[in-house]
């Protein structure tokens, strides 16, 4: 027990073990303070007990063709030997059959009748599944469907009685400091329990462009991924799938999908056998505070509209390039990285409100949402050749910029679209923010502080005209030869 100034604080022990305060007497109340101090579980064993016949360990195996060629040695000419070298080297040349690979993973049944979610860098290219349960019980797995931006995988068993299933929990209402739970398959040493706490929540690890991970100090090794992360009360709040580990075992750092993101995935692979995300038609880019600044929207938030689908919702719903997205759907868009995911959850054909931040002044707008093709994909950043001898002529450098008219000889120097508007670069100093920016010959400036150019004086002149407003960075939208579209801001000399 332990005094307080006008009052009792009266320590009590709490469900997971250790003492805690309870209350403190003050002026004949009862009032409720905070923990003293709390220790981890004094065991998970009934928890553990209850949970570790739906995790299932997954073993694929699939066959890889070999290309072994053993070089023949060199005999020489009429050697008596040479018969038996030929004979032997082509026999082992020709002994090139497939091999079967195997490879381990954890999962967990959602569904008693047999349905089963892992990772699906676990079954991916799997010319079998099987599915072993902690009973011993092996059972042939068939693939519902897969994601692989999420990393996620669907299976199906035809049990010969009801399996043990557990359901998704709110990952959404975790806590950092929460304690977690993970079961799996580590290094295939079967049905394994280790516990931690929740680390962090939201990361980004650059695996995908939904990351919103769970980072836990619970134990997790290869063969791990794919098993479940249940919170206290035995719901799966994570699906556990990476960690950072420079000797390839645990140090402590692992990685989850919440569930609040992997059911909505997880559902739609059941019903369709695919995903159905939403989509807006925008490519977007992070607010930087140079941005921000040029933009004229003060704090760095939101999402940046470098480019507009002609086809999409953007479009039609009337955002333009230059457009900084603040909020979608109720939900505020504080990184740029948030607005996919949001975007991606949201149902194909809803209408949202959406808040932009144009010319430094909010507006909505309505926008209903398109289906997202998921064969598309991201174009691949790409390097231009400097300009060769018979290149358009420069004028004088702006920003560090050598310019040109885009005419049809600098068109086909850097191999540059029709429909393509604007001022060429032709060269960009070295030693200038241009060069910093990554800014390159045959990238093409479309707008300066949001107003069209089409000549390098009207480059020049938006510049001079940003000086005298006292402006610290000229906003450029450019693209490349490639068609990818961004926002760059670069210091004023």
């Amino acid at each position: 027990m332990a005094r307080q100034s006008n009052g009792l604080t009266i320590l009590v022990r709490g469900v997971f073990g250790g003492l805690v305060a309870a209350s403190v007497l003050a002026g004949g109340l009862l009032v409720p303070v905070r923990a003293a101090y709390a220790q981890g579980p004094d065991s998970v064993a009934d928890l553990a007990e209850g949970l570790l016949d739906a995790v299932v360990n997954i073993s694929t195996s699939q066959k890889v063709a070999t290309n072994r060629s053993v070089p023949m040695p060199k005999v020489p000419e009429g050697s008596p030997f040479q018969e038996f070298f030929d004979e032997f080297f082509d026999q082992q040349n020709k002994d090139n059959s497939p091999q079967r690979v195997q490879s381990l993973g954890s999962g967990f049944v959602i569904d008693s009748a047999g349905i089963i979610v892992t990772n699906n860098h676990v079954i991916e290219d799997a010319d079998e599944i099987v599915a072993n349960f902690n009973d011993g019980t092996k059972l042939t797995a068939e693939l519902i469907g897969t994601d692989e931006k999420t990393d996620l995988a669907v299976l199906r068993v035809k049990p010969t009685k009801p399996l043990t299933a557990v359901k998704f929990g709110d990952s959404d209402r975790i806590r950092v400091g929460d304690w977690v739970m993970a079961i799996g398959n580590p290094f295939g040493l079967g049905g394994t329990v280790t516990v931690g706490i929740v680390s962090a929540r939201n990361r980004d690890i650059n695996s995908g462009p939904y990351d919103n991970f769970i980072q836990t100090d619970a134990a997790i090794n290869r063969g791990n991924s794919g098993g479940p992360l249940f919170d206290m009360f035995g719901n799966v709040i994570g699906i556990n799938t990476a960690i950072i580990s420079p000797s390839g075992g645990s140090i402590g750092i692992g990685f989850s999908i919440p569930s609040s993101s992997a059911k909505r995935v997880v559902d739609q692979l059941i019903q369709y056998g695919e995903t159905r995300r939403g989509w807006l038609g925008v490519s977007i880019q992070q607010v930087t505070d140079e941005l921000a600044e040029s933009l004229g929207i003060g704090t760095a938030r939101g999402a940046l509209v470098a480019g507009i689908s002609d086809d999409g919702p953007a479009k039609t719903a009337g955002i333009k390039p230059g457009d900084v997205i603040v909020s979608f759907d109720g939900r505020e868009i504080s990184q740029m990285r948030e607005l996919p995911r949001i975007v991606a959850d949201t149902p194909v054909g809803e209408e949202v409100d959406v808040v932009i931040l144009r010319q430094g002044k909010e507006e909505h707008v309505k926008v209903t949402l398109g289906l997202l093709d998921e064969t598309e994909m991201a174009q691949a950043d790409t390097t231009v050749d400097e300009p060769q001898a018979d290149a358009p002529k420069p004028m004088d450098k702006v920003l560090g910029l050598a310019l040109s008219t885009l005419d049809d000889a600098a068109r086909q120097q850097f191999s540059i679209g029709p429909d393509v508007k604007g001022v060429v670069i032709t060269a960009v100093d070295p030693n200038s923010e241009a060069a910093e920016k990554r800014l390159m010959p045959g990238d093409t400036i479309v707008e300066v502080a949001q107003e069209s150019v089409s000549t390098p004086e009207d480059v020049s002149k938006a510049v001079e005209k940003l000086k005298s407003m006292d402006r610290r960075s000229a906003l450029l939208l450019v693209t490349n030869p490639d068609g990818q579209v961004r926002f760059v801001a670069v210091k004023i000399d």
